[in-house]
């Protein structure tokens, strides 16, 4: 090994035994270049270096394998064997210290499962990754977004929904490093997850707060998920809500010119006709394509047929399969059972079906509301309005003694009174 490198060891073992950290990661700063031009050496260094007593000395140097030029010739089946390592035994104590550099080592780790399409590969080793750097389960980090991705991409999302289905109240400032990116793509990624699931209230939710973040431009994150949060809204509500007033103005001028053909899409909804919802998905096929939303473009024409058959249950007892493929545009009565009888089993109406004479019944809702599920989901969801109560009330005495909060409602109290009073 080269003296340097017994240098950059030999401080790692020095300031990890002190429990210095601090000062540790300043030292190592001061060898990055060194490790850099030893690329080839760094491999003894790990050996000597144990991932739970000197975790900040090893995340230094994977940090650096990762960066290393492809002439470098790093195997990197031994540096995902490395990593994985490190983020399942890693201190998570001594991490913290930084969390930058842990955060571009997930980055990193994820971006060589991409370029090499093995995303499967490294779900479960970025999850014991984040439980080492996550303050609560509430917290949000940049490894979430990498974590989303790769769920995506393998098409394995179940991992995924423990993390979205916990609400943010928390974003980790990773030394300053999480950036804006880092937000809109765990929102995207999540919106498009809970679209996979058919969870459309959730996809709807997460969509709409990748467009409402406030930003001085459009972004292509925040341009792709507005079209799906198009879709998704059609799917869930037949029409596309107003985006709220907090969204940014340059989001609301810019992001419908360069998205017409959904905004075609929601208008032709609003007509409630099939036909005509088809004539503009086929007139748009290619946008929809390239844009890799042909399927939800699809669901939406599905789900303008289950509207439709929902309309008439408010005015209907019974109706025959003939009628009803008649009156929402269906092409048969076989067609029209096939929505009825999944629409049933969705929970979507309560109706019954005779095979005998083709005759179907709708029904009221048979639910009483007095059994003990009922009340365990109405006390779950007290509990969870009572958590959220608390919640707020704390982030809103965190804010109220925040400097830079302070110092803002000073100055717009003082520019008030120069209003109200006049300026001399």
């Amino acid at each position: 090994m080269a003296a340097q490198l017994e240098a950059f060891v030999s401080s790692v073992l020095n300031l990890s035994g002190e429990g210095n950290f601090a000062k540790l990661c300043e030292e190592i700063n001061k060898y990055l270049d060194i490790l850099k031009r030893n690329v080839g050496n760094l491999h003894t260094v790990l050996a000597t270096l144990d991932p739970q007593l000197h975790a900040l000395g090893v995340l230094a140097v994977l940090n650096t394998k990762y960066s290393a030029p492809a002439s470098a010739g790093v195997d990197f089946e031994t540096l995902f064997s490395q990593t994985q390592l490190f983020f399942t035994t890693c201190n998570g104590e001594q991490v913290r210290f930084a969390t930058d550099n842990y955060a571009f080592l997930a980055h990193a780790f994820t971006q060589a499962l991409v370029e090499r399409e093995q995303p499967l590969r490294g779900i479960s080793t970025l999850l014991s990754a984040l439980a080492k750097i996550q303050l609560h389960p509430g917290q949000l980090t940049s490894i979430h977004a990498d974590i989303c991705q790769l769920c995506l991409l393998s098409k394995n999302l179940k991992p995924a929904l423990p993390l979205l289905d916990t609400d943010i109240t928390e974003i980790s400032q990773e030394s300053g490093q999480f950036e804006a990116i880092n937000f809109l793509c765990y929102y995207y990624y999540g919106g498009m997850i809970y679209a996979a699931q058919k969870n459309w209230n959730r996809a709807a939710y997460f969509f709409e707060v990748a467009i409402t973040t406030p930003s001085m431009a459009v972004s292509h994150v925040v341009l792709e998920s507005y079209k799906k949060h198009i879709l998704v809204s059609l799917i869930l509500h037949g029409k596309v809500p107003v985006l709220p007033k907090y969204t940014s103005p340059v989001v609301s001028r810019f992001i419908k010119p360069i998205s017409q053909s959904y905004i075609e899409l929601s208008n032709a909804c609003l007509t409630n006709n099939p036909s005509e919802v088809r004539t503009t998905i086929d007139k748009h096929t290619e946008t929809f394509v390239t844009d890799k939303n042909l399927g939800l473009a699809k669901q939406v024409l599905a789900s303008l047929y289950r509207k439709n058959i929902q309309r008439l249950t408010k005015t209907f007892l019974t109706l025959s399969l003939a009628d009803i493929a008649r009156r929402v545009h269906l092409n048969s009565p076989e067609e029209a059972e096939k929505y009825v009888q999944n629409m049933i089993e969705d929970g979507e109406i309560y109706a019954s079906i005779s095979k005998k004479d083709g005759m179907v019944s709708f029904n009221d809702n048979p639910e009483k509301y007095d059994n003990p599920e009922v009340l365990r989901k109405i006390d779950t969801q007290l509990r969870e309005c009572m958590a959220l109560d608390e919640k707020l009330r704390s982030m809103e005495q965190e804010i109220s003694v925040n400097t830079q909060f302070v110092q803002k409602s000073l100055g717009s109290r003082g520019e008030d009174d120069d209003v109200a009073f006049g300026s001399k």
